[in-house]
């Protein structure tokens, strides 16, 4: 595996948030505030993928680090379709995480390099479309009204999709072609992936895209809830009806099944990086902690305690496949 310099320090949750992307934690690499306790594991962990579950792999990871410190642990926002096809199925991480399935063709992809993904589905998402907060014309949108925004060749104004709602154009900020958000967001709300208006603000930094929205009043975007949670005081949040009225983003929707944007997060380990007895350990740390409260303080929905333990057997078994 290859070195990376986007090593995971021991800092809050919010800074993880606050920065941009893996920059932030290129910037504070090397600083070391775990402690000199260690056990005697060793080695690297590299984790690419998904910007949503991004924040979830950094916190693990500084959790897990405070037991292991001598594990190097890397984490970078690659998107999840950007993180199979450049780092995870070439072979050069260990683990990447995903917003969306992984696709029949990157499955050919990594088994073409002798790569076998393991799928472990570790949390719930609702995924959130936010305006300014001085929007106050929307509250709610219908699946509908999303396809007008963001098909190809769509509405150029608000006043386009509801003839009382202002006659500005939208500013529109959304996930990369790269992201599991983004293929996730097109099948949904236009019914194919990758169906998507090409006039927006295309990022894997889901906090450029809180930046935005907050910066306009006539902006509107989409990301993971989790970076909603960590910004409510900052932009607004559209509650969406898919036929049975309007339903807000939250994490309690999300678990019942009651907003329609549910979906959820995925990490993918290689087969044969469970040779590695740091990566057990990690992905073993995980799974446990992925059915936490950790994670809904992150801003998800955790794994329920039968989803771990399917997950942590098939971890076991594979791990023998490969001692």
């Amino acid at each position: 595996m290859p070195e990376h310099t986007d090593k995971v320090p021991g800092v809050s949750r919010r800074k993880f948030l606050a920065a941009s992307g893996v920059a932030s934690a290129t910037a504070l690499a090397g600083c070391n505030v775990l402690g000199d306790e260690s056990s005697d594991l060793s080695g690297e962990v590299n984790i690419t993928g998904s910007s949503t579950v991004y924040p979830i792999s950094v916190a693990f990871a500084e959790e897990f680090k405070k037991d292991h410190s001598d594990v190097d642990i890397s984490v970078d926002p690659t998107g999840s379709g950007g993180g199979f096809e450049n780092h995870f199925c070439p072979g050069n991480s260990h683990i990447n995480g995903a917003s969306r399935p992984i696709k029949d063709e990157e499955v050919d992809h990594c088994s073409e390099n002798g790569v076998e993904p393991l799928e472990f589905e570790i949390a719930g998402d609702a995924l959130t479309v936010a305006v300014n907060q001085n929007a106050d014309w929307v509250d709610c949108l219908t699946v509908d009204e999303l396809h007008q925004i963001w098909q190809p060749d769509g509405a150029e104004t608000w006043s386009d999709v509801r003839d009382e709602w202002p006659d500005k154009e939208f500013e529109l900020y959304g996930a990369a072609s790269t992201s599991g958000t983004f293929d996730w967001f097109t099948e949904y709300v236009n019914g194919e992936v990758g169906a998507h208006r090409d006039d927006y603000e295309a990022t894997e930094e889901d906090n450029r895209i809180v930046q935005g929205i907050e910066g306009s009043d006539y902006a509107m975007g989409y990301f993971g809830y989790a970076y909603y949670a960590e910004n409510k005081d900052r932009i607004k949040a559209v509650e969406i009806d898919a036929g049975d009225g309007c339903t807000e983003p939250s994490l309690e929707n999300a678990k019942d099944g009651s907003y329609p944007m549910a979906r959820p997060l995925f990490i993918y380990p290689a087969k044969d990086a469970l040779e590695e007895e740091q990566v057990q350990e990690f992905l073993k740390y995980y799974l446990e902690s992925a059915e936490t409260d950790m994670v809904s303080e992150i801003g998800y929905v955790p794994s329920s305690e039968e989803q771990m333990n399917e997950n942590l057997d098939k971890l076991e078994s594979n791990i023998e496949d490969v001692s």
